[in-house]
C-alpha cells in the first residue's frame, strides 16, 4: 500500500530532485522560522522572501523586534497585506521578550498559545526548530494528499480538516519530521502544483487516484464559494499649503493601524457627486476651495473584498476645523507613514 511507502518515496525524491531554494530552508532558529511562517501566511514565497530578508536585517533578534515602535514595524510590513499578522507579530515578539526573557517556547502546546500561531505554524516551528514529530498541513500538503489518496472531503470543512490532519500525521516520518515536512511542502509547490502539475515527473503517479481517474483539476475539493464584497472609497487628498491631512485607521476593519486620507465610503460606484456633497457638508472644504484633480479609479483586490478608490485632490486656504484632529503632514514626509497599497499607488503619481 502507498500509505506504507509514502514517506520513503517522498524523502527519496527530496534527496535526488528537490532543488527548491529559500533563505529560511534548513533554519533552526525558532525566531527566524516563526518570522518566516507569519510572513508566508496568505503570501507567496516569491513575495515573502524580500520581506523576510528585510525583517531579519532590520530586526536580527526577537528583542530588537519587540523594542521597535509600531510605526517602524508597520512601515516595514507595508504592502504585504493581512495586517492582523503584523499586529500579532508585534504582540508576540513583546510577549516573548518581556515574559519569556526572549526565549521561544519549545513544545508544540506552548508554541500554539502564541498570538497569531495556529496548528500549522506551531507544527512548522516545532518540527523545524526542535525536530518534534508534528505534521504541517498547508495548502500544498492538502493538495498533494487530496490528489494522491483521492480525498473528497472538502478542505474547508471540519471533517475534511480532521481527516487531512490525521492522514498527514500518519504519513509523517517521525524520525525526520523537519526534512519530511519541508519535502512535502516543496513537492506540492514544484511538482503537484495547483495548475499544470508535473505528473510525468511525479514518483506517485502510478498510485495517484486523481491522475489515474483523470480528475486532477477536481482536487482538492472546496465546499464554500468565496463571496466578494465590493467597496467604493472616495479619498480626499486635502492640501493646505504643503501639508496633507492623514489619520491612522483604528477601527477593526481592513488596514487597521495603517494611514489614510479623509474618506467617504459609499454603497455604489459612480457616486462622485454624492461624495463631494457629503465632504462639503462635513466641512472638509468649501465651495471657494479649489478641486485640482479627480483621479481614475484605483483598484485593490483583497481576499474577500475588492476596493474601488477615487482620489479627489483639494487645495484649501486654511486647515478646516472639522479636520483638526487629523495629522497634517508635509508632503515629503508622507513616505515615513504606512499606507495601504491602493493609496501608495496613488501617491506615486500625486507627489
Amino acid at each position: 500500500m502507498i500509505i506504507n511507502t509514502f514517506s520513503k518515496t517522498l524523502l527519496k525524491w527530496n534527496k535526488s530532485q528537490n532543488s527548491r531554494s529559500m533563505p529560511w530552508k534548513g533554519e533552526k532558529d525558532p525566531y527566524r522560522i516563526w518570522l518566516s511562517e507569519i510572513i508566508l501566511q496568505q503570501t507567496r514565497v516569491e513575495q515573502g522572501w524580500e520581506y523576510y530578508t528585510r525583517f531579519i536585517t532590520t530586526f536580527p533578534s526577537v528583542k530588537e523586534l519587540a523594542l521597535a515602535s509600531d510605526k517602524e514595524v508597520f512601515k516595514l510590513w507595508e504592502g504585504l497585506g493581512y495586517y492582523s499578522r503584523c499586529r500579532n507579530l508585534i504582540a508576540t515578539a513583546r510577549h516573548i521578550y518581556q515574559e519569556r526573557n526572549s526565549v521561544f517556547p519549545q513544545t508544540y502546546e506552548e508554541i500554539l498559545k502564541l498570538k497569531g500561531v495556529g496548528p500549522y505554524t506551531a507544527a512548522a516551528i516545532a518540527s523545524f526548530s526542535y525536530n518534534l514529530p508534528y505534521a504541517v498541513v498547508d495548502g500544498n500538503v492538502q493538495r498533494v494528499l487530496a490528489r494522491i489518496f483521492g480525498i473528497e472531503d472538502p478542505i474547508d470543512s471540519t471533517s475534511g480538516k480532521k481527516r487531512f490532519h490525521a492522514l498527514a500525521q500518519e504519513l509523517l516520518d517521525k524520525k525526520n519530521p523537519a526534512i519530511y515536512n519541508q519535502a512535502i511542502m516543496d513537492f506540492g509547490a514544484t511538482v503537484c502544483k495547483p495548475l499544470q502539475p508535473l505528473c510525468s515527473q511525479c514518483p506517485f503517479a502510478s498510485d495517484c487516484v486523481a491522475f489515474k481517474e483523470n480528475k486532477i483539476a477536481q482536487f482538492p475539493v472546496k465546499s464554500k464559494k468565496l463571496i466578494i464584497k465590493n467597496r467604493y472609497f472616495y479619498f480626499f487628498f486635502i492640501r493646505c499649503r504643503n501639508k496633507i491631512a492623514i489619520r491612522e485607521r483604528l477601527t477593526k476593519d481592513i488596514w487597521q493601524h495603517l494611514h489614510e486620507f479623509p474618506l467617504m465610503e459609499l454603497e455604489k460606484e459612480g457616486s462622485l457627486n454624492t461624495a463631494l456633497d457629503a465632504a462639503r457638508q462635513a466641512g472638509w472644504f468649501h465651495a471657494k476651495d479649489f478641486i485640482s484633480s479627480i483621479s481614475n479609479t484605483y483598484k485593490q483586490k483583497l481576499t474577500h473584498q475588492h476596493i474601488h478608490a477615487v482620489f479627489i485632490t483639494v487645495q484649501v486656504g486654511r486647515i478646516p476645523s472639522t479636520l483638526k484632529n487629523y495629522d497634517w503632514v508635509e508632503a515629503d514626509k508622507l513616505a515615513q507613514y504606512s499606507f495601504p497599497k491602493v493609496i501608495n499607488d496613488f501617491l506615486k503619481t500625486a507627489l
